[in-house]
C-alpha cells in the first residue's frame, strides 16, 4: 500500500467525490462508488471489476487487504474518508468500481422467468426498495425503462442495501425492454389504475413480466396498449395510488404465492410443481 493520503485536495480524492455526486461523470468515467460493509460484501460476491479501494485504518474493522485481490489500495485518514464518503458509519472502506456493460442479450433467464419492468423511475430510494423485493424473491431481472435516476446513484446503492448487486438489473428503451419479452414469450402485465383485472385474480406461474410506472403519472400508453393484461391493487380509501415500490412487493409475492415461493430454474422442477 502506498503512502498514506492525507490531503483533501488530493486529485483521487476530489475524483471519488465527483463520482459520488455526479451521474454525468459516473457515465463519463464508467466507473461508481461503493460504500457500506453489505454493499462491499455483495461487491466481493459478484463478478465486478473494483478499480481501486480507498481504506482508512482507524474506522476500519471488517476487511483485510487481501479480500480486494488485483485493485488498487490507498490508505487514507479519518479526515480524507470523511470528504470521500457519502453517508456517516460506512466502515472505513470505500470501492471504485467499474461499470459492467450490461445488455438485454446477456440476461439468463430461468424455465419460467419473473421479470419485473419500471417506466421513468425517478426516486432513487424506490427503485432500492425494489431491488430488495426482487432479490427476496428470487426475480430473474429488473428491467429500467427511459430511467430518471441514476442505477448507481449512492442512494440507490444504500437503499437496496446492495441488492443492486445481486439482481440483474438491464437499462433500456420502452421498446427494447418490449421486444426482449415477446422474443422470450413473457406475458406483460400492466399495473395501472384504469386496470380491469385485479392482480390477485391474474395467472403468473407462466412466465411473466409485471409492469409499474411512477406514483405521478402512471404508466404510459405504450404499456397500457401492449400489455396482455391490465391489472390493478384493489383498494378502499380514498388514496388513488401506492407507492410503486409498495405495489411491487404486492404483486411480486402474489406471483411467488402462486408458485409455491419457487424458482423454476429447470423444467423438471416447473413440471413437478404442476403435478403436485
Amino acid at each position: 500500500m502506498s503512502e498514506k493520503i492525507s490531503s483533501l485536495q488530493n486529485a483521487k480524492v476530489k475524483n471519488v467525490v465527483r463520482l459520488q455526486e455526479k451521474s454525468q461523470e459516473r457515465r463519463l468515467q464508467k466507473k461508481f462508488v461503493v460504500e457500506g460493509v453489505n454493499e462491499i460484501r455483495h461487491v466481493l460476491q459478484s463478478s465486478l471489476t473494483i478499480d481501486s479501494v480507498f481504506i482508512c485504518p482507524e474506522i476500519n474493522s471488517q476487511f483485510a487487504q487481501s479480500e480486494f485481490n488485483e485493485a488498487t489500495l490507498l490508505e487514507v485518514t479519518p479526515e480524507v474518508f470523511s470528504k470521500m464518503a457519502y453517508r456517516e458509519d460506512s466502515g472505513g472502506v470505500l470501492l471504485v468500481v467499474d461499470m459492467p456493460d450490461d445488455k438485454l442479450d446477456s440476461l439468463k433467464l430461468s424455465y419460467c422467468p419473473l421479470v419485473v419492468v419500471l417506466e421513468a423511475v425517478e426516486k432513487p430510494g424506490n427503485l432500492g426498495a425494489i431491488l430488495r423485493t426482487a432479490d427476496a424473491a428470487g426475480v430473474d431481472a429488473v428491467l429500467i425503462c427511459d430511467p430518471r435516476t441514476d442505477k448507481w446513484n449512492p442512494n440507490v446503492i444504500r437503499s437496496s442495501i446492495g441488492c443492486v448487486f445481486t439482481v440483474p438489473v438491464i437499462t433500456c428503451t420502452n421498446d427494447e425492454a418490449l421486444d426482449f419479452l415477446k422474443k422470450n414469450e413473457i406475458a406483460v402485465y400492466a399495473a395501472a389504475l384504469p386496470g380491469s383485472h385485479r392482480h390477485d385474480h391474474s395467472e403468473f406461474v407462466s412466465p411473466s413480466a409485471i409492469i409499474l410506472g411512477t406514483e405521478a403519472d402512471g404508466l404510459s400508453e405504450f404499456w397500457i396498449d401492449h400489455a396482455d393484461r391490465v391489472i390493478r391493487i384493489p383498494m378502499l380509501g380514498k388514496a388513488d395510488s401506492l407507492n410503486v415500490s409498495t405495489s411491487c412487493a404486492i404483486i411480486v409475492f402474489e406471483a411467488m404465492r402462486q408458485r409455491g415461493f419457487n424458482v423454476f430454474e429447470s423444467k423438471e422442477k416447473f413440471d413437478a410443481f404442476h403435478l403436485k
